[in-house]
């Protein structure tokens, strides 16, 4: 692991690399936002157009509140209301997992947005290994702190798992970065890492 980063947004370092990602005044979408903290942030901050999907109904009340565009919708119903390349960035921020169908929700993204930018625990951290292995039970760990039962996440990606969905789909891996402890993880991240930020691009002409 190498240098320290200096700086989060909200508290988050995926939120302090999309934010470095996010060229000022495009077009954005973030799916899953939440109550559109970090979609406040990057319109004041980088003067973007700002929109977001979210499922809880209450929490698009509260991102509306913030000044901030947001509709209710499943974002595994697809994003079919949007035309084609109509954004820059999508974000997909600590959801993935969460998804029913999360080949077509990356797909879509790269439908509708020049770029995704997909943030997701990883898996394969050598932390959720031992769990599992000491205890031979479903993990749980700091960064995965739920019972089996209750765990919002359906989908047990590693870093490699995404690394070879994208070869596959021959998207175009912009930018990889792997986080630690709020450190940079340059060798083994599959292992090392806790958290990746991908961006992609759909396939290269």
């Amino acid at each position: 692991m190498t240098r320290p980063f200096v700086h989060s947004v909200l508290g988050r370092m995926d939120h302090a690399i999309i934010s470095e990602l996010v060229e000022p005044g495009s077009r954005v979408l973030d799916l899953g936002c939440g109550e559109g903290e970090l979609l406040a942030w990057l319109a004041e901050n980088k003067r973007v157009d700002a929109r977001g999907v979210e499922i809880d109904g209450a929490k698009v009340q509260r991102a509306i509140a913030r000044g901030v565009s947001v509709y209710q919708g499943d974002i595994d119903q697809g994003l079919a209301d949007y035309p084609d390349q109509v954004f820059d960035y999508v974000i997909l921020s600590q959801t993935l997992q969460q998804t029913m169908r999360p080949l077509q929700v990356l797909r879509e993204m790269l439908r509708v947005a020049r770029w995704a930018i997909v943030a997701f625990p990883n898996f394969g951290h050598w932390r959720v290994r031992w769990a599992h292995l000491a205890s031979g039970r479903a993990p749980q760990t700091e960064l995965f702190p739920y019972e089996w039962h209750e765990s919002p996440n359906i989908h047990f990606l590693t870093i490699h798992d995404f690394e070879s969905l994208a070869a596959r789909e021959r998207w175009n891996v912009a930018r990889r970065i792997f986080l630690a402890g709020g450190r940079e993880v340059k060798a083994r991240p599959n292992l090392l890492a806790e958290v990746a930020v991908f961006q992609i691009g759909g396939a290269p002409q």
